[in-house]
């Protein structure tokens, strides 16, 4: 398991802001162009992690910006649709399954968005990162947002382009799997979820370390 430290010290300083468009403008002010990385799908006992960087261009501003879970799907449909044609520089990263598996779940994540920033074509002078933990970003300062999704436009952004991106990804692994409803609760533990699993077991894409204390119990029940 990896260890992750967490500090004050690696948290923007207050910002007062009325909106996420402010809230960027201020942040350029003192730094430069601003990147915003978020992450989706660290909860879910199935499927990849995955983690946007986005760099929005303040020429083309996108309206309807805000945290991912605050949008119905159909408008983070049409956001997402928006940032990836306006937007100065995005790029969309993953950590598989096997990943997760072999590290652990926030280790993992973070390695999302490295691979998210890694892969952007214009440089940023400060990135922002939604939470209170940084992946390992070489040559540039970077800051936690904590509820950033909220507060910044390029973090919702961010938030937007990995939500969706990962909604996709899990309706497709529905299609390989439709007896587990991916479609419907995206990997999350949901009742119906737990129910296919005690029916049919787990699934290659399932995280088996998630899993541990559900097939525990259930053994122990069973023992009963």
């Amino acid at each position: 398991m990896g260890k992750h430290t967490k500090s004050k010290a690696t948290q923007l300083e207050d910002i007062s802001a009325e909106t996420l468009r402010d809230f960027d403008r201020a942040v350029f002010e003192k730094y430069g162009v601003v990147c915003g990385i978020d992450e989706a799908g660290r909860g879910p006992l199935a499927g990849d992690v995955y983690a946007a960087a986005v760099i929005l261009d303040p020429n083309k501003p996108i309206s309807g910006l805000n945290d991912s879970k605050k949008l119905s799907k159909k408008k983070r449909e049409l956001i997402f649709d928006e940032i990836i044609e306006k937007a100065a520089a995005y790029c969309v990263g993953i950590a598989t399954v096997a990943e997760i598996e072999h590290t652990d779940i926030l280790s993992a994540d973070l390695l999302a968005m490295k691979r998210a920033f890694d892969g952007l074509s214009k440089k940023a002078g400060i990135v922002l990162v939604d939470g209170d933990v940084l992946p390992e970003i070489d040559g540039v300062t970077a800051r936690n947002v904590i509820g950033g999704d909220a507060k910044s436009e390029a973090i919702a952004a961010a938030s937007i382009l990995a939500k969706v991106s990962r909604d996709r990804y899990m309706n497709e692994q529905s299609k390989l799997y439709p007896e587990y409803g991916f479609d419907k609760h995206a990997g999350y533990g949901t009742k119906a979820h737990y129910e296919a699993i005690d029916k049919h077991g787990a699934c290659p894409i399932h995280r088996k370390s998630f899993l541990k204390k559900h097939f525990a119990a259930k053994q122990t029940d069973e023992n009963r």
